[in-house]
């Protein structure tokens, strides 16, 4: 195992139960902790889920068989086989693994970090010549973007899709866009635009080119603050999706009102809004949540701090507003391992991100007490759905000469959305 994989296997079984014996909030949930259930019993195509409500979205990319020998084999066999298909293709793949991944996957990973991290690790490795995304579709998608076109980028299963990114789709943006276009066109142009486009990077490579081509860019969770900055020096507004949670969090520790946050929603006229509210707006945010983070509630938080005095609460920003204003700090998957790492003194963290994150921090870190604020253990759902079988099949396909699963982004979308992932790279924070 190199140095860029987080060693995961011990403490996992221990955390899960600690999380168990905290019982720290017992709501009514269709979230299922039974996360070891044969993923091939799930509808065709679809993989493994967490949420008994998970659906697929409608024109959602659908994943086709795979051969049967993979299906049978045992976790001992997949093994062996990728990396037996690891050690055959050497320089000639590059495998990362998101944060969210779950252990029997991001074991094989190359580098393990978040979307962006991870797209741009991929690009140090000049050999490659097939990048395995162990992530979700828009993940890939960013991968494409920003890689070399003789480099073909792969997601184990296609429909490993991301609910968030599902929430915002082009034609309804394109729609609000040009609702808001006309409404503000009578403005005294005072040499910025009435509206900037903001889009979080958990959205299609569709949308990413939209906001490049109207004067916009992409952000992440570590810096959409200084990404609003930019965006507030050139336009009197930002439009932000999809993700409101984030959009609100950031821009209420800006200074900026919570009456002047208005939530568009699509498929209603000014999405929802009377035309003072939307000339008053300073930040137009999306109807647009994730649904793991937005399983977080401000109880958790308080019935962690009842049993553990002095525990250190953090939380991701797509949390809900008042889980973020309850918690000590909150920052980015990437802000989140920092914080633990640079903790110099035994400590007591109550996390609010996806479980099998927290899991390896807390495997990573034994001198701390660290658990996830939600003891459902709802893991991200369509992350999950990436299997060792579907692994092991894309790389056993690479050493047989053949690509499946490539993801490409059309050309079409990948100059504009170049532009805007190159404008998020300049905001640093």
């Amino acid at each position: 195992m190199n140095s860029h994989h987080i060693q995961t296997a011990e403490a996992t079984g221990s955390v899960a139960e600690n999380i168990a014996r905290l019982n720290l909030l017992a709501p009514e949930s269709t979230c299922s902790t039974d996360l070891a259930a044969s993923p091939w019993d799930t509808p065709a195509g679809y993989g493994p889920g967490a949420s008994q409500e998970d659906q697929i979205p409608s024109g959602y990319p659908v994943q086709g068989s795979i051969p049967e020998e993979y299906l049978k084999a045992s976790d001992e066999e997949l093994d062996a086989r990728i990396v037996a298909a690891k050690a055959t293709l050497g320089d000639k793949a590059v495998i990362l693994g998101h944060f969210y991944q779950r252990d029997e996957v991001v074991k094989y990973a190359d580098f393990v970090g978040d979307s962006f991290q991870l797209a741009n690790a991929a690009l140090t490795r000049d050999k490659a010549e097939a990048i395995v995304f162990c992530g979700v579709h828009f993940m890939a998608e960013t991968a494409d973007i920003l890689s070399r076109e003789d480099q073909a980028v792969i997601l184990p299963n296609l429909a490993a899709g991301c609910s968030m990114a599902d929430m915002a789709d082009g034609p309804s943006v394109q729609q609000c866009w040009e609702e808001l276009t006309a409404l503000y066109k009578d403005e005294e142009d005072d040499g910025r635009m009435p509206v900037i486009p903001v889009t979080y990077m958990n959205c299609s490579a569709e949308l990413k080119a939209f906001v490049g081509r109207n004067g916009g860019l992409v952000c992440t969770s570590s810096n959409a603050a200084t990404v609003l900055e930019w965006a507030f020096e050139r336009g009197r507004r930002v439009l932000f999706f999809p993700d409101q949670h984030l959009g609100r969090n950031t821009a209420k520790a800006m200074g900026i009102e919570l009456e002047q946050m208005p939530m568009w929603t699509p498929r209603k006229a000014l999405g929802g809004n009377d035309e003072a509210t939307m000339h008053d707006a300073k930040v137009i945010l999306w109807h647009g949540f994730c649904s793991v983070h937005k399983r977080f509630n401000p109880a958790q938080i308080a019935k962690a701090r009842q049993e553990f005095p002095g525990v250190r609460v953090i939380v991701h920003p797509e949390c809900p507003m008042e889980v973020v204003d309850a918690a000590d700090e909150a920052g980015s998957t990437d802000y989140i391992q920092k914080a633990i790492a640079g903790a110099t003194e035994p400590t007591t963290f109550a996390i609010g991100t996806e479980i099998n994150m927290v899991n390896r921090l807390a495997a990573q870190y034994p001198q701390h007490t660290i658990f996830c604020l939600d003891p459902v253990i709802c893991p991200c759902s369509t992350m999950y759905r990436i299997h060792p079988g579907y692994l092991a099949w894309v790389l056993e396909e690479l050493v047989a000469g053949r690509v499946v699963n490539q993801i490409t982004v059309p050309k079409d979308q990948q100059g504009d959305a170049k532009i805007a992932l190159e404008r998020m790279l300049a905001a640093k924070p």
